[in-house]
């Protein structure tokens, strides 16, 4: 994912973040202690990325933002997939900020 703040041309694009999956589905919120991180999933930030994916991820963070008009600030999850391919998972206008949440997490990094 990648956190973007701002409006329209003056964008501002905090590090990328990388889940990884130990089993199932990524539920830090169904955790009873999710400050305390997920019994099935890694998150770093920033991302065990190059440069070069990291780069190219926060561009197609910022276009995705653009295209849907998004003012204020979002979150923009997206895939890596293997063959370097970058899909949309989704947007969140409304991103956490709890002492577990990976918005303030990007922009602090």
């Amino acid at each position: 994912g990648c956190a973007v703040l701002g409006n329209s041309a003056a964008l501002v694009v905090g590090e990328v973040d990388q889940i990884r999956l130990q089993y199932g589905i990524f539920r830090i919120h169904q955790e009873v202690e999710p400050e305390k991180g997920s019994e099935n999933a890694v998150i770093t930030v920033p991302a065990d990325l190059s440069a070069e994916e990291r780069g190219r991820i926060q561009e197609t963070a910022k276009k995705i933002y653009k295209a849907l008009g998004c003012r204020g600030l979002a979150r923009v999850d997206m895939f890596l997939q293997d063959n370097g391919r970058i899909v949309l998972n989704e947007v969140n206008t409304l991103p956490g900020f709890t002492s577990y949440s990976r918005y303030p997490r990007m922009m602090a990094a």
